[in-house]
């Protein structure tokens, strides 16, 4: 799913455009036990009730593409009868009526979920009937001939309100505030199946993780199946160490800015489609002979992406450099740059010891201090 196609299913999250038919939920301990659960027709829930509901399932469907929202693709066998991805289908067809089923999911969520405190399981079916466009991409709502259909989950940590003092209105009063549990935003949720191409997508479903370095590997692996992607953390220090295994002794300053201008060029060139670029093993080992890569490195390119990423891998390039400031990091300094002045600041070798070199004008700070008058000095 890319970024237009999210935002089409978290549209319908308004009384306007509800398509959601059902929704159930537990609310969960922090000893893993069930306190209550919650079954009923979405639209008999109370109209304020209802808009805290969509607040929640439009965080579930927000975020980056790559960061906090995942595209995770079933392998074969979990399309299997005895397979996650055939269960997690079963569940949706039942329409969440099916007691059983149900119990079943609530239990597989929470001896995966790893989350010490209490906890709130929100699962919703909804059939959206998908309008055609027009090639002027207008909505032909009368005109539609495909439903999708799904299910999404929400998982929301509930934590005690803060304690205070409140205004007591009735009595005309300060006075010691109730402590509620609140449930808040999710930090965990899906949509399955996924909705690609503007239509049903069974081979595959969206993940969200409101923090991109904790993804909940259990859930991925042994609830749905499918194998865990590596974090934006994780892309780029594998992406950092596929560059230094690669490039070896040549693995220079300039050639390192070369990369990470080259990349930025990339991501600005594309900013406008709705998927942000990925960079599978062609594409980077492209971007390396673009940067200026030697012919030995991109030689054993191949064997070094394999054994540090491994074949099939792909990348962000949005995870992978940064439009905004380029960092240079030593032991006991880090200096960062915009991307477009890298060129002012070089590295020299002088009378056998190695220097970061920055070109200045007339004008530097020190703490916020300016010291224009004490280099003009110096250099009189």
């Amino acid at each position: 799913m890319n970024k237009k196609e999210t935002l089409e299913i978290r549209k319908q999250f308004t009384n306007e455009n509800c398509a959601i038919t059902r929704i159930c939920g537990c609310y969960v301990d922090a000893e893993k036990q069930i306190r209550t659960e919650l079954k009923e027709a979405f639209l008999s829930l109370p109209e304020e009730e209802a808009f805290k509901y969509y607040e929640i399932f439009k965080k579930t469907l927000s975020g980056t593409h790559g960061r906090n929202l995942l595209n995770l693709e079933f392998p074969l066998d979990q399309e299997m009868p005895d397979g996650a991805q055939a269960w997690l289908l079963k569940l949706r067809n039942s329409r969440l009526t099916d007691d059983a089923l149900l119990d079943e999911f609530y239990e597989k969520i929470i001896q995966n979920y790893l989350y010490g405190e209490n906890y709130y399981i929100i699962l919703i079916h909804a059939a959206y009937d998908i309008p055609k466009k027009t090639e002027d991409n207008i909505e032909l709502f009368d005109a539609s001939e495909d439903t999708y259909e799904y299910l999404l989950c929400s998982i929301c940590p509930v934590k005690l309100s803060k304690g205070g003092l409140c205004y007591n209105a009735q009595k005309n009063s300060i006075e010691d505030r109730t402590r509620d549990w609140l449930v808040e935003m999710p930090d965990t949720g899906f949509l399955f199946p996924a909705f690609s191409d503007r239509n049903t997508d069974l081979h595959s479903m969206l993940y969200y993780t409101k923090n991109p370095e904790k993804i909940q590997s259990l859930l991925i692996e042994d609830v749905f199946g499918c194998r865990t992607p590596l974090t934006a953390k994780g892309q780029k220090e594998t992406f950092d160490e596929l560059l230094s295994e690669t490039l070896g002794e040549s693995c220079d300053y300039d050639t390192v800015v070369c990369i990470h201008e080259n990349l930025n060029e990339l991501i600005e060139e594309k900013k406008d489609l709705p998927e942000p670029p990925t960079l599978s093993k062609p594409e980077v080992k492209k971007l390396l002979e673009q940067s200026g890569a030697t012919e030995e490195a991109l030689e054993q390119f191949e064997n070094q992406y394999d054994n540090t990423a491994g074949e099939d891998t792909s990348f962000l390039a949005t995870n992978l450099t940064s439009t905004k400031a380029l960092e240079v990091r030593t032991p006991d300094v880090i200096v960062k740059i915009s991307p477009e002045k890298a060129a002012l600041m070089e590295t020299r070798v002088i009378d056998g010891l190695s220097y970061l070199m920055i070109q200045i004008d007339d004008y530097i700070e020190v703490n916020g201090v300016p010291i224009k008058a004490a280099l003009a000095e110096n250099d009189a």
